[in-house]
């Protein structure tokens, strides 16, 4: 057993999960917590791994910060305001929520942002205050519940026809203030522990390396092969969430 009372094994794998969402948040610009909430959630309980998950969105985010805000649309700020206010009450809602409910609510999002991310992007689309403000909202709630602000973000950036550079920073924007929202919260209403930050720790480490190579491979890629990519590994997030769920 290692001081967060885990065995060994699990820890690693925890690692190893940590790594790769990372890799995919630093290629992507989005995807972690959605990666990571559900498979550390087989080894945690699903409010735990939410606080971990936003916790270690709060670390990673603030690496180069002020570059990925100077990129971001001015949409991101709005976004990202909204969502912090409405992220306590997604907080709130997951602790008063059953484990097993709370698991399959957790897969259902996983799962829908699988299908939202490979929706066709819209050509000449300005989104109106209504989207935005929806999309904030949205995201807060999300980032309480189940740590994973993406599933609305996503999409309002990426079937919009803006550069992939300004669209992957916008989201990145948004990430880090639902990530200092939901740690705060976690830590003013007595939601978060020691061991959620000492967790958080531990994983950053693998967190940092792999965000670092999957900023390297940023822009490498075509856009093809990065939706493809982001969408097999989204799809086996899911799969490993309904897995939990039956087994």
């Amino acid at each position: 057993m290692t001081a967060l009372d885990l065995p060994l094994l699990p820890l690693a794998l925890c690692a190893l999960a940590a790594f790769v969402a990372a890799f995919v948040r630093g290629l992507a610009g989005f995807g972690m917590a959605i990666l990571l909430v559900p498979l550390i959630g087989l080894v945690i309980p699903p409010g735990e791994a939410v606080v971990v998950s936003n916790m270690l969105g709060l670390l990673i985010g603030l690496v180069g910060a002020r570059k990925v805000w100077n990129e971001g649309d001015k949409s991101a700020g709005v976004i990202g305001s909204l969502a912090m206010l409405l992220t306590p009450v997604g907080l709130v809602v997951l602790f008063a929520t059953p484990p097993g409910i709370a698991r399959v609510l957790i897969a259902l999002v996983a799962i829908g942002a699988f299908g939202l991310v490979l929706l066709p992007t819209r050509p000449g689309h300005a989104p109106g205050r209504l989207e935005t403000g929806l999309t904030g909202a949205a995201a807060g709630l999300l980032t309480g519940f189940a740590g994973m602000p993406g599933p609305p973000v996503v999409p309002y950036y990426l079937r919009r026809p803006i550069p992939r550079e300004v669209a992957r920073a916008s989201m990145l924007t948004v990430f880090l203030l639902t990530s200092i929202a939901s740690t705060v919260a976690a830590l003013a209403l007595g939601l978060a522990s020691w061991r959620d930050a000492l967790f958080a720790v531990v994983l950053f480490v693998p967190v940092l390396a792999g965000n670092h190579l999957g900023s390297l491979a940023f822009g490498k890629v075509s856009d093809a092969a990065w939706r493809g990519f982001v969408g097999f590994l989204l799809a086996m997030s899911a799969l490993m969430a309904i897995v939990r769920l039956i087994g």
